[in-house]
């Protein structure tokens, strides 16, 4: 049987999963010498890779093991978006993901890219045992604040299951809700029940703001997603306030005139 190309190795190589690619081109290195030596070594730092990714998966699933060992079943991370900008809702989401489930890069939406959060919005929504999304508008913000606000989102997100979970994972707040529940500072870095409900809660939210752009393009919305960035602010200062913005958020640095001058569209 004749030899294969190098092309051929690395094709064939492509198709398999990185330790079984590992393990073949290993088997050929004294037959094809060091180029295939080479190749190897690149699937193994890939096989390690993978290793390191399903430990840090794994670490991520403590507190959800924990709540399993205590006899809850259908155990949700909750999140939220759009605490700080200028404009928009805000957006919360619940997750419950079945136990043990490795999705590849998931993580708080924050360490993603903007790529890397679509791919996993689908990937959550399709895999997940159930979720659901709260959102809450620009006024309602400004009538009851922004940390209301977000509660209130949670609690709809939770409403919006189709199971309802029977233990919660929450970042740093507290839900008036029957419910047991643990609040922990950075959950969305530490939990993959909150890192999926943080990526639900992003896309979502950017979303709504990409259409914001288009019935509002001078603001660049779909740029900065309604956050306070020079871009944002200069804007503001040309155009006024307009019917999504948070008056509570702007009332400190928008002049009287200026909050005037944009009322026609509220």
């Amino acid at each position: 049987m004749s030899k294969l190309t190098i092309k051929a190795l690395k094709e064939r190589a492509e198709a398999m999963e990185a330790q079984e690619a590992f393990q073949w081109l290993k088997g050929l290195e004294e037959e094809y010498g060091e180029t295939v030596k080479k190749l190897a070594d690149k699937y193994y730092k890939r096989m390690e890779a993978v290793k390191a990714e399903h430990q840090r998966l794994q670490a991520m699933m403590s507190m959800e093991y924990e709540a399993y060992s205590e006899g809850y079943q259908f155990v949700a991370g909750i999140d939220e978006a759009g605490r700080g900008p200028l404009a928009g809702p805000v957006v919360a989401a619940c997750a419950i993901l079945p136990p043990g489930i490795l999705l590849h890069k998931l993580n708080d939406s924050k360490k993603l890219s903007a790529l890397q959060r679509e791919q996993l919005f689908d990937q959550i929504r399709e895999k997940a045992l159930a979720y659901g999304v709260g959102i809450v508008d620009h006024e309602t913000i400004d009538d009851i604040n922004i940390y209301q606000a977000t509660k209130k989102a949670m609690q709809l997100a939770i409403e919006n299951m189709r199971i309802q979970p029977d233990y919660l994972i929450i970042d740093a707040v507290k839900l008036p809700v029957p419910i047991p529940q643990k609040a922990v500072p950075k959950a969305d870095a530490n939990s993959v029940s909150v890192a999926a409900a943080s990526i639900l809660a992003k896309v979502t939210r950017d979303r709504i703001m990409d259409e914001m752009d288009k019935v509002y393009p001078e603001y660049g919305f779909a740029k900065h997603k309604g956050y306070c960035t020079e871009e944002h602010m200069k804007a503001i200062k040309e155009n006024g306030l307009c019917a999504i913005h948070r008056r509570s958020f702007t009332k400190n640095f928008v002049q009287e005139e200026v909050l005037g001058g944009s009322m026609q569209d509220s």
